[in-house]
């Protein structure tokens, strides 16, 4: 099929699919935005509506692409069944557009570990969703291997930015109550070294991959500002908002037990670990190959991020 050397498909309608586009648009690129809803686009970007689970459709999106960045996700409840045909509709895509596929990936597929995540670990996950997360990547790289795409997997670590309210353990459960000057109960230890990536550093770091042939067959670790403390974190946000610093710990022992009879708090209360462990992320490799790209101080992604919370007040 032929392509446009400029027309860059973005799957998922999300928080950072949305970061996708937006960085995409900030460099000249046309860009097509994939979802089953068809949602309001970033200005300047073409809104198709279409369920990449569904192979035959995920080929009509992304028809005439060069690059496929794949951002979909189902309900964090449904990854079992979900979540796989999605990857195959993402795959078929872009193998149909002759494209390449640079996919957005968490690092759930290392399971708990004991020193700095780094691209070479072995994928060890006990949990669901860590399995779950190893069977993409694995579903992705074969394909690659074949010869049936060119694949790039872009890891990064909790993610927090503008738009990402539902989507991750940092956003409307931490910024509107910060916001209100309301106390802000996490999971896991505060004092606990943990690495975040803000959301247009995500993006960036997967639009750098799809303008590098280097990239592909690979997995990558995406730049992002230093790791912190949950408690670092927290103080920057009321810093933010102008009020006092009001943080506590969630007892792990309130997720498990909400967990056997509420499906969100069963999912969240398996991923504790991450919460309850040092979790370094290393993104050496990239800066080895691609040069140190600009990040953003959590500083700076926190202001921006409040300002965003701020004037969309929670419904």
């Amino acid at each position: 099929m032929s392509q446009n050397a400029d027309l860059h498909v973005v799957l998922g309608s999300g928080a950072l699919g949305r970061a996708v586009a937006r960085e995409l648009l900030s460099r000249g690129r046309k860009v097509r935005m994939v979802s089953r809803g068809g949602r309001d686009t970033p200005a300047g970007a073409e809104s198709v509506r279409a369920d990449v689970s569904d192979e035959k459709a995920a080929i009509g999106a992304c028809a005439g692409a060069a690059v496929v960045y794949h951002t979909a996700t189902p309900d964090y409840t449904k990854w079992a069944e979900l979540y796989p045909p999605i990857q195959r509709g993402a795959i078929a895509g872009a193998k149909a557009a002759g494209a390449k596929l640079i996919s957005a990936e968490s690092i759930y597929m290392y399971g708990a570990v004991d020193r700095p995540m780094t691209e070479d670990m072995p994928h060890q996950a006990t949990t669901r969703k860590g399995r779950i997360r190893a069977q993409l990547a694995a579903m992705a790289m074969e394909a690659h291997a074949r010869g049936e795409v060119r694949v790039a997997l872009g890891r990064g670590p909790d993610f927090y930015g503008p738009e990402a309210a539902l989507t991750t353990i940092y956003g409307d459960r931490v910024f509107y109550p910060a916001i209100a000057g309301k106390k802000v109960s996490v999971m896991g230890k505060l004092d606990n070294p943990h690495t975040f990536i803000y959301i247009e550093d995500f993006a960036r770091g997967l639009v750098t991959l799809g303008e590098n042939e280097q990239a592909l067959g690979q997995a990558w670790h995406l730049p992002c500002a230093p790791t912190i403390t949950q408690r670092e974190l927290l103080k920057l946000i009321f810093e933010a908002t102008g009020k006092p610093l009001n943080v506590g710990e969630a007892p792990s022992l309130v997720f498990k037990i909400l967990g056997l009879g509420v499906p969100i708090m069963r999912e969240l209360s398996e991923m504790l670990y991450q919460w309850e462990r040092p979790y370094h992320f290393n993104h050496d490799k990239f800066d080895r190959a691609f040069g140190k790209i600009p990040v953003t101080s959590h500083q700076d992604a926190v202001g921006k991020t409040v300002e965003w919370f701020r004037a969309h007040p929670q419904k």
